[in-house]
């Protein structure tokens, strides 16, 4: 049965060649006069999309400085670093260029800005919620993290190896510009790892024991497919614009929410499961949840048989006969032999690590305390199943 559902996605996109060109104008709409543009490594520079942004917030009359440094499983210090700048040149507009991370760290800058007398890591900490947040927008080089469209953040604090997640509404970005031509020059086990984000965004919310509803199962199965076409195509003609358009789509149309409209709310707990992964080890996002996926699913499919037997049937196109069980491992299966055919690992060995006992109990208890009372829909995790899960990630061949 459906349950009842509230679907908020007021961020306006534009999508395409030359969108960047529109940016100055769009932040002007939205009450930009003092922009703080956020970004990662020097590829934006390089690619000239930095200069690109710029241009045209000086011709829109939008003064600006640059916060660029931004990481990979983003960092706490470059927020508070964020949170200085923009106290001192009266920031009130957060422009990200780049994917989630300067994404998801413009949008904890924002916060911080908009409480300047409270911590932001509280928000994470989730000692308190968010009252305010300045604006944020984002210019998208990254199909992946779906925060261009999102209320969710995730941040890691590098002095306790915490990574955690904020989701709140005040934080959704205004306007999104995605023009996929600047993920041409992504490498590909980073385009590769962005696709297995929007996929498992996707799959979170389809994995529950908590409502359904036929329509929202058709679009994310349809997104599933496409997302899984498209990166075997990118695997082997990285160049593809209409295959980088479909990804970058995609991305967005996987966490703003729409493919869990009818259902509990999701599952979300490989994704709680990477984060520590991600906290201890600092790997790369997409990878890592394709390292623990396959170990979870085996973990709670007798929990949510009919689920993982739908998922089979309609997203991994098994047609063999047999028992729900025997389908539902050969979906498992099949989902595997797709990761490994576009580079990603399946076990926490292909992914480079290989986590001791007492690392393993440790990712357990953080997991644990940061899921608080949400530990899973497809199965209620405790620390034992955590525990089962990440060890037989490790010992999975």
């Amino acid at each position: 049965m459906a349950y009842n559902f509230e679907f908020y996605a007021p961020t306006k996109v534009i999508f395409g060649k030359g969108a960047e060109t529109e940016i100055g104008r769009h932040a002007k709409t939205f009450g930009a006069s003092n922009v703080l543009v956020v970004y990662g490594s020097g590829s934006a520079k390089r690619s000239g999309l930095l200069d690109r942004v710029e241009s045209s917030l000086h011709a829109a009359g939008i003064a600006f400085q640059e916060l660029g440094g931004v990481v990979p499983n983003p960092r706490l210090d470059k927020v508070y670093e964020g949170i200085r700048m923009g106290k001192a040149y009266n920031t009130d507009f957060l422009l990200a260029v780049g994917g989630g991370s300067a994404i998801d760290t413009a949008k904890a800058i924002a916060y911080g800005l908009a409480e300047t007398e409270h911590d932001v890591w509280e928000l994470f900490a989730h000692t308190r919620m968010a009252r305010k947040c300045l604006p944020v927008a984002s210019v998208l080089t990254i199909a992946a993290a779906g925060s261009e469209t999102s209320r969710g953040c995730v941040i890691t604090n590098e002095c306790t190896g915490e990574k955690r997640a904020y989701d709140d509404n005040l934080a959704r970005p205004k306007f999104a510009v995605m023009n996929p031509e600047y993920t041409k020059t992504l490498p590909d086990y980073q385009t590769q790892s962005g696709c297995v984000d929007i996929m498992m965004h996707t799959m979170e919310r389809y994995f529950t024991n908590g409502g359904n509803m036929e329509i929202t199962d058709a679009l994310a199965e349809g997104l599933l497919r496409t997302v899984m076409k498209n990166a075997v195509k990118l695997h082997h003609q990285p160049g593809n614009y209409d295959a980088r358009a479909e990804i970058m789509w995609a991305g967005s149309l996987a966490h703003n929410d729409l493919t869990g409209c009818g259902n509990d709310g999701g599952d979300f707990m490989s994704h709680n499961l990477e984060h520590e992964l991600g906290g201890m080890f600092d790997v790369t996002h997409g990878a890592g949840l394709a390292a623990i996926w396959p170990s979870w699913a085996r973990y709670v499919r007798k929990e949510c048989l009919p689920r993982f037997v739908h998922y089979a049937r309609n997203v991994m196109g098994i047609t063999a006969e047999g028992s729900d069980e025997e389908i539902a491992e050969a979906g498992i299966q099949a989902m595997e032999d797709f990761y490994r055919s576009i580079g990603m690992p399946v076990n926490l060995g292909e992914l480079g690590i290989h986590p001791t006992n007492l690392q393993i109990e440790e990712m357990a208890d953080r997991c644990l305390a940061a899921c608080g009372n949400h530990t899973g829909s497809a199965k209620k995790l405790t620390r034992e199943d955590m525990i089962h899960i990440y060890t037989n990630a490790r010992n999975s061949k």
